[in-house]
């Protein structure tokens, strides 16, 4: 029926030769930003939807696109009478109110992880097909500042037709504009090619709004409801700043003004359809006013379309998609680049956000970390315990409150660090909330029976001893389908401690004072885990130094050596006294005489590179009226970084697991307290399987000075041309050449790192892998410097009165891991190793430190198995969503529109696999081949897998019957709709080529449920 009507459209519309316009209604609803959800939905938010719901019943031409899912989740669940959630399916069901991009929120796409982007936009795809039956099929990101190469392909893989954005770098779009080339088709895979391509549009220069000030009015344009009134509504119905309404005085006037912009946008297209976005931030809490006055104009308008030469009419997003594919014209080709970074004018370059609220970053990267952990975790639970004692309802309850969190932070002005203080306290509170409730689920899972049945150990009595022994336990769960071995640390009250695990056997361990204080002790635990498993760890603690091997276990004691203060300004000759420190992979070599990194060198080649690593920091101006300023977006430094500290301590701690150096930078050579710290740990496992290529580096920045903006800069002898590599959302790498321009070069040659940066020249690459986003760039050849912390405060109006300053005094923490090698080297390593620190293993004490602990026969390890993908592959998702709709589209649809009650129980038994191929075509020799899997082999640890259905990215399109549509192109190479390839044992068995990220509906046998 709404393709008909689709039809019945553009046939009206080619009676006329003149330009086809598409009245878009819509509000713009910031998840976040200056206002709080809560705030937001009490000011204007719920009127949208209930004010939209009521005006589009009144008359059948009316529109109207619906766009971030939170806001209208919560009006659902929360606000919306049952008359109006039947005028809402109604509507939806004519594709009058259409749901396009359908995530929770609008994500930012510099800052983001894919693996977040895919969660908020499942989330939001979820609740829209299992409530309307519906699957969005075309995006509206109007407002992410940039836009990412990894978002057309994510979208393309959800099934989306067509793609839309808008903030691209100014003097590119005008470019742009006048070749009339805002419309192309995005490859945005080098691997993936044409069969991920999808139609794009960027907005001109317009954006999203329409024209706010006319001629005859000083008000607010087309907005005839004004602007929205915080924190209450006015209840005379009268908001600030109201245009003055269509009249017969006044129809003329405002005709010519929409006539003539939509003109001007008509001579930047190559069609004659012209997209008119009406609506902005906030609008639209008022649809009465809105299209009561929209009305008689469009009627105007269409009146005298031949002295005009425009008609215009209501349309959705499809509709105007619609009428620009039938064009059938050929369009070009953008390959695989992104439209990053992002400038308003010369000295505006929206940079300074890769950095904002370093804190903020973290722990949504930490949330999202944990919720992977225990969707998998539950997911195992309940397939093998599918009558344990951890209700599912409370479960899912849990992991969907920190699914929310993680999703709603990925808004646009929210992990980028945009937002006002107080919406930054709403996500961090939100995410802890969230991790605590999850943290609840995960201890359940661990210790209630039929698990790891630890029941008897917690509760024994206690046993008497001459020597009251310590004891406490930890649960080590490897949330990765890869078997690790690896170092984890556990901080501990006490200097003396062995590990046991769980066969008795005693675990290598190492135990020293511990870096970020004087009372507690860093222990570190070699651990050695199966593919998403987890093990139990007993340490017993003693006041006494043990005595010999027998009693001590494997631990060791370390000791560190410090060395004096360097001075910066005696830094006259250097590199006379050099200390080494050494693993299988490496030689570092620190120079006494500066106490900084000297050099490393790789051992495989026995390659050499100097290396050298400090602080510097950027000076901001904070007086608008002196000159360009720097913000929570923008980054404009007053000129070159200088250095940020005086004097350097360094204290090296050799160890038998790991060898530690911590560097303490001082601002003044006097300080008694350092501003800045560089933590370098060396794995020191020989004989192990542990990889010792991974040098793991943890640094404290803060409080900072006010309007300083401070880097971590690592030099080399590198020859790399100021040529810089970052990843774009921890999905593909991004070559980033140096760049001058007449202004703002500095900050114009920022780059987004979500997981991964590097350098090279033709014999060695150093990488860099992230714990969370920041800003990164190469200033100088063999340089990289990585923006680590920025506190920020100016005196422009706007910012104080939405108090968008970024006064952000916190101290941070963030972790990097370094890797040097050769490229074929790194190339092996460096995609896995991202995955691996984004996925740490979960660490979780089940007690408290109790005496005595019972001398008791060891209970053997548990008898969960691994889960284990080859080397190339992740696993992306495995977890228990809990949407409840048939797999049959058609089945769906006839219990939506049956007009029954529509709360359904979550469904249990459908497990949502994903699983992504890390590397590029060329990448590697080996690890770059596709990949072919049985799907029933690998998942039999978790149960007899009995059908597997192959589904679109977000779960709602079965993809043998998802057909996207086709685009003639330049090369005339067009998409292909293809499934999953399949060799042998039936439906079980997948290929998966470089960087295919395939999604699958898991079905495992009665009798795991």
């Amino acid at each position: 029926m709404i393709y008909l009507a689709l039809c019945m459209f553009y046939l009206c519309c080619s009676c006329s030769h003149g330009i086809q316009t598409f009245v878009l209604p819509h509000s713009h609803m910031d998840v976040g930003w200056v206002y709080t959800i809560q705030e937001s939905m009490h000011a204007y938010a719920a009127n949208v939807y209930s004010s939209v719901t009521e005006e589009l019943s009144k008359a059948g031409d009316r529109r109207f696109i619906a766009v971030e899912q939170e806001f209208f989740r919560l009006w659902w669940d929360a606000v919306a009478t049952s008359t109006q959630k039947k005028q809402v399916q109604q509507l939806v069901k004519e594709g009058r109110l259409e749901f396009i991009l359908g995530g929770q929120v609008m994500h930012d796409e510099a800052v983001t992880d894919l693996e977040d982007q895919i969660l908020q936009m499942t989330e939001g795809h979820g609740f829209l097909y299992e409530t309307f039956g519906v699957r969005p099929e075309f995006s509206w990101h109007v407002d992410p500042f940039g836009a990412s190469a990894t978002t057309p392909v994510l979208f393309a893989l959800a099934g989306f037709n067509a793609h839309l954005v808008s903030r691209v770098d100014y003097d590119l779009k005008d470019d742009m504009q006048k070749e009339k080339k805002l419309q192309f088709v995005w490859r945005g895979s080098s691997s993936l090619k044409e069969k991920q391509q999808i139609f794009t549009h960027i907005m001109d220069q317009f954006s999203y709004c329409t024209p706010s000030h006319l001629n005859f009015s000083n008000s607010s344009g087309f907005y005839w409801n004004g602007v929205a009134l915080f924190p209450d509504p006015p209840k005379d119905g009268v908001y600030p700043n109201m245009s003055l309404p269509v009249t017969k005085e006044t129809v003329h006037a405002y005709a010519q003004v929409m006539v003539e912009n939509i003109k001007q946008r008509a001579a930047w297209f190559r069609t004659n359809h012209v997209l008119w976005p009406w609506g902005c931030d906030k609008q639209f809490y008022n649809s009465s006013v809105q299209f009561n006055n929209m009305d008689p104009l469009m009627k105007y308008i269409n009146q005298n379309s031949h002295e005009f030469g425009v008609t215009v009419q209501y349309a959705s997003l499809s509709e105007y998609f619609q009428a620009v594919h039938q064009s059938d014209l050929v369009w070009e080709l953008r390959g695989s680049e992104d439209f990053l970074p992002y400038s308003t004018e010369p000295y505006q370059a929206w940079t300074g956000f890769y950095a904002s609220r370093n804190v903020l970053k973290g722990v949504a990267r930490q949330a999202s970390s944990q919720l992977h952990a225990a969707e998998t975790l539950f997911t195992r639970y309940r397939l093998t315990f599918p009558d344990g004692p951890v209700a599912k309802d409370w479960a899912l309850d849990k992991l969907r409150a920190l699914c929310w969190a993680v999703s709603e932070v990925q808004h646009h002005d929210g992990i980028t660090g945009t937002e006002s203080p107080k919406v930054a306290d709403m996500y961090v509170q939100h995410l802890v909330q969230g991790m605590m409730g999850v943290e609840e689920l995960l201890a359940a899972l661990f210790l209630l029976p039929h698990n790891l049945d630890m029941s008897s150990d917690l509760d024994s009595s206690y046993h008497r001893k001459v020597h009251r022994t310590l004891g406490q336990h930890v649960i080590v769960y490897n949330p990765l389908a890869w078997n690790i071995t690896t170092i984890i640390n556990v901080t501990v009250t006490f200097q003396n401690a062995t590990v046991f695990d769980d066969e008795g056997r005693p675990v290598p361990a190492q135990i020293q004072k511990s870096a970020q204080s004087n009372v507690t002790f860093d222990l570190f635990m070699l651990v050695e885990l199966g593919g998403l498993q987890h093990r139990k760890y007993l340490i017993k603690f003693s006041d006494r130094k043990c005595a010999g091997r027998s009693k001590c276990g494997w631990t060791y004691a370390a000791k560190g050596v410090r060395f004096e203060r360097r001075r910066v300004r005696d830094w006259t000759r250097t590199g006379r006294r050099l200390l080494p420190v050494l693993n299988n992979c490496y030689k570092l070599m620190f120079d006494q005489d500066t106490n900084l990194l000297h050099s490393i060198t790789y051992l495989e080649e026995s390659r050499r590179v100097s290396v050298s690593q400090d602080f510097w920091e950027y000076h901001a101006n904070g007086d608008v009226g002196a000159g360009p300023i720097s913000d929570n977006y923008i980054f404009s430094s007053s000129g070159s970084a200088v250095r940020a500290y005086q004097a350097v301590e360094m204290e090296i701690i050799p160890g038998k697991i790991v060898s530690e150096i911590r560097q303490y930078f001082y601002r003044e050579e006097s300080d008694v307290d350092y501003a800045y710290s560089i933590t370098t740990r060396v794995p020191e496992c020989f004989g192990t399987t542990l990889r010792c290529h991974r040098l793991e580096q943890t640094y404290s920045l803060g409080s900072l000075l006010l309007n300083t903006e401070v880097v971590l800069r690592t030099s080399t002898d590198l020859k790399s041309n100021r040529t810089l590599y970052t990843d774009d959302n921890g999905y593909q790498m991004m070559k980033r050449p140096y760049r001058e321009f007449i202004n703002n070069t500095i900050a114009r040659n920022y780059f987004p790192m979500v997981r991964t940066a590097y350098m090279e020249d033709d014999l060695s690459r150093l990488v860099l892998l992230s714990d969370r986003a920041h800003g990164v760039s190469s200033q100088a050849s063999g340089q990289l410097e990585v923006m680590l912390h920025r506190r920020l405060w100016n005196n422009q109006p706007w910012t104080l009165a939405y108090n968008l300053t970024l006064n952000d005094s916190s101290v941070v923490r963030p972790t990097l891991w370094m890797m040097l090698g050769s490229i074929s080297s790194t190339s092996r390593l460096y995609q896995r190793e991202a995955v691996e620190l984004q996925h740490r293993p979960v660490i979780m004490p089940i007690d408290q430190p109790q005496k005595p602990w019972p001398e008791k026969k060891p209970r053997g390890r548990s008898a969960v198995r691994s889960v284990v993908l080859p080397p190339n592959l992740h696993l992306l998702s495995l977890s228990i969503p809990g949407w409840n709709y048939s797999s049959d589209h058609d089945v769906h649809l006839r219990h939506v529109h049956s007009g029954e009650d529509l709360h359904v129980e979550p469904d249990y038994d459908r497990v949502l696999l994903r699983i992504m191929h890390l590397f590029e075509e060329g990448e590697d020799p080996e690890l770059s081949k596709p990949v072919t899997v049985n799907l029933k082999e690998v998942l039999q640890s978790v149960g007899e897998v009995k059908v597997v259905e192959e589904r679109s990215l977000t779960g709602t399109w079965n993809i043998s019957r998802l057909q996207r549509w086709k685009w003639k192109t330049v090369d005339k190479l067009e998409t292909e709709n293809k499934g999953s390839e399949r060799h042998g044992n039936e439906t079980f068995t997948v290929t998966i080529s470089p960087k295919e990220i395939r999604t699958f509906f898991i079905h495992f046998g009665s009798n795991d449920f």
